[in-house]
């Protein structure tokens, strides 16, 4: 069975940081990429950040670039997202996913076969 456990997350003031784990199983870690998306209510699920599994190689949105970044242990089969100087606008649930058989990197929900159960994330001004 393929799981996503994701774990921190919480509330935290402007210019602060967090961290968020995407613990995997079920599937060979080093074949995937694992995304980080998040969403704020009405929106649609926003990609953020990739890293591929196998090579390390990371891959970020405009609008995080230099606050976040995206680290795998992949003896543990884990993903991590430290955010850095964070902003109120980077209020949001947070999600992990996982493309199993990935060539590269992307950006949008629908390459991904597998979620976490979300974060939330609230930064406060």
């Amino acid at each position: 069975e393929v799981q996503l456990v994701q774990s921190g997350g919480g509330l935290v003031q402007a210019g602060g940081s967090l961290r968020l784990s995407c613990a995997a199983s079920g599937f060979t870690f080093d074949d995937a990429a694992i995304g980080w998306f998040r969403q704020i209510p009405g929106k649609e699920r926003e990609g953020i950040g990739c890293i591929n599994a196998g090579n390390g190689v990371t891959y970020y949105k405009d609008s995080v670039k230099g606050r976040f970044t995206l680290s795998s242990d992949n003896a543990e089969n884990t993903v991590y997202l430290l955010m850095n100087n964070l902003k109120p606008e980077d209020t949001a649930v947070y999600y992990c996913a996982a493309d199993e058989y990935a060539g590269g990197c992307g950006f949008q929900p629908y390459e991904f076969d597998y979620w976490g159960q979300g974060s939330q994330v609230t930064v406060s001004s």
